[in-house]
């Protein structure tokens, strides 16, 4: 059978892991605080980020939208000055493509949708009649405008940029108009792609219908993406930061709005990619606070043992209460704290109550409550002793003879008191060293350390002298038969030293009673007739 072993419960221990348990909860604690704090510091710094990158895109585009126009604007003003004239139109065409490298190309198209001029030249769309659905919208509007992606004459996916141009007498003339390419080389793309952040950071532009017009993966443009944000989010806000899901994966994105076009101009960032700092930041904090944990455990360590040493102390001795000397040995205990104190002046003031009353239970248990002398409890104590103490010894039988006669004819108050006389008589004879005992009813037994079978027997010839002299009221003289053993702690077992002293008894009262019998002998005396 499997004993289970239970953790020892003592104050120092308690203390102890009452101080380790707070350690590590209020660490614990510090490192979950920490990671959430600046996870949501990461999460927090990161959408900011993001939402002020996307901004920042957004305004330079804007700017760029802007400057285009500008552009076109000048070029619409001087073409209505003379649009008839086709060297001014592809000197126009030319100056807007070459000098500001805003355009993929450029074309100046009349009322009819008729290409007057277009740069480069290599497109070989001069002449030619424009479908397109920009092409139509600009003709159709006649005021600056940003078409949406469309596919142009050349099959490019493209981004239109027009202005309408008027004759000095306000009549409609046409428009020029540049393109953007979005999946080829272009100036939207040296503006976004040169500012891409190198840390997992990831931007796109959606026009608003979620088409993508600009993407680091060219394969996505043109394509619809997930929506980001709602349409009302959209008006509410010209920026702002969400998180998002994408692919499975949680992104924190940032987003602002181009006023021009309504375009949407979005950062993206993994979250995981964002919260990677944060294991080693806790790996420091892990660091630069377990020095300090293990100092308080160290210190929570002394400091128990301190407190629960007068404690402990106080308990040990409390259970060695009845043993000599503990008063003196618990008085030294330094109690230095008010409960230990306590519990000292509590033990000091119970020690001589509960040692007196230990000693009043010893003394009943091992006494015969009769005659005072050691009963059979006492004996077998100090049988014990003599066989701890290898201690030989002569034992002398004793039992007060015809005693049942003394009952029958006085009775039992006055057979009470013939055993009291006889145990006086025996301690009286008895030496300091020598241990007597009631061994039950008219029977008693003397037990003499270090004392040979000849001394034993001199002693027991004393003895029965002393009472067969003695007068007891309303008996008489009264006899004692003795029987002697010796024991010698190689020989035999006790017990059978007194059994054989008990045999010898029997052999005394056998031989005429009121005489000593040695183990293995003779009578020694011849009774006396009373």
């Amino acid at each position: 059978m499997l004993m289970r072993i239970r953790p020892k419960t003592d104050l120092r221990t308690l203390i102890a892991l009452l101080a380790i348990t707070s350690i590590v909860i209020t660490l614990a604690n510090t490192l979950y605080a920490t990671w959430r704090v600046q996870r949501m510091v990461l999460i927090e710094s990161t959408l900011e980020a993001n939402r002020a990158y996307a901004t920042k895109l957004a305004a330079t585009t804007e700017v760029f939208f802007q400057l285009a126009q500008s552009q076109l604007h000048y070029s619409a003003t001087q073409l209505g000055k003379d649009f008839d004239n086709p060297e001014l139109a592809q000197q126009e065409v030319n100056r807007l493509r070459e000098q500001t490298n805003s355009f993929n190309s450029v074309a100046v198209v009349d009322t009819n949708g008729i290409v007057k001029a277009i740069s480069p030249e290599s497109l070989m769309l001069k002449g030619m009649q424009l479908t397109s659905q920009a092409s139509r919208e600009a003709l159709a509007q006649r005021q600056p405008m940003v078409s949406k992606p469309t596919i142009s004459a050349a099959n490019n996916l493209i981004v239109f940029v027009s202005w309408p141009i008027w004759s000095n007498e306000g009549r409609y003339l046409g428009y020029v108009g540049g393109t953007i390419y979005l999946k080829k080389k272009s100036i939207l793309n040296a503006l976004l792609g040169e500012q891409f952040y190198r840390d997992g950071t990831r931007v796109y532009v959606l026009d608003r219908n979620n088409q993508v017009l600009y993407h680091q993966n060219s394969q996505l443009i043109g394509k619809t993406a997930p929506e980001i944000v709602s349409e009302r989010q959209r008006n509410e806000s010209t920026n702002g930061e969400v998180q998002v899901k994408e692919e499975d994966t949680p992104k924190l994105a940032g987003y602002a709005i181009v006023p021009t076009t309504g375009w949407m101009v979005v950062a993206l960032k993994p979250t995981d990619v964002t919260l990677q700092p944060l294991s080693g930041l806790l790996l420091k904090v892990l660091k630069n606070s377990v020095p300090f944990a293990l100092l308080t455990l160290l210190m929570a360590v002394i400091f128990a043992r301190l407190i629960a040493l007068p404690l402990w102390q106080l308990a040990r001795k409390a259970s060695q209460m009845d043993t000599q000397g503990v008063s003196g040995e618990i008085g030294g205990i330094r109690a230095w704290y008010f409960e230990a104190a306590q519990v000292k002046r509590a033990l000091l003031t119970g020690i001589g109550l509960v040692q007196d009353k230990i000693g009043r239970l010893k003394s009943e248990v091992q006494t015969d409550p009769m005659t005072s002398l050691l009963n059979r409890r006492g004996l077998s104590a100090v049988l014990d002793y003599f066989e701890t103490m290898r201690q030989p010894f002569a034992v002398l039988a004793l039992d007060i003879d015809h005693f049942k006669r003394v009952n029958d004819n006085f009775g039992h108050d006055v057979g009470d008191e013939v055993i009291k006389q006889v145990a006086r008589t025996l301690r009286n004879s008895a030496r300091q060293t020598d241990v007597v005992c009631r061994n039950g009813g008219e029977e008693f037994l003397m037990l003499l350390p270090a004392t040979s079978t000849e001394e034993a027997r001199v002693i027991a010839e004393r003895v029965r002298t002393s009472i067969a002299e003695s007068w007891i009221d309303h008996v008489g003289h009264i006899t004692l038969s003795v029987g002697i053993a010796h024991w010698e702690a190689d020989n035999q077992p006790q017990d059978v030293s007194l059994k054989q002293a008990d045999a010898a008894l029997y052999q005394a009262k056998n031989a005429g009673r009121n005489c000593v019998m040695i183990a293995g002998q003779d009578a020694l005396v011849s009774s006396i007739t009373r």
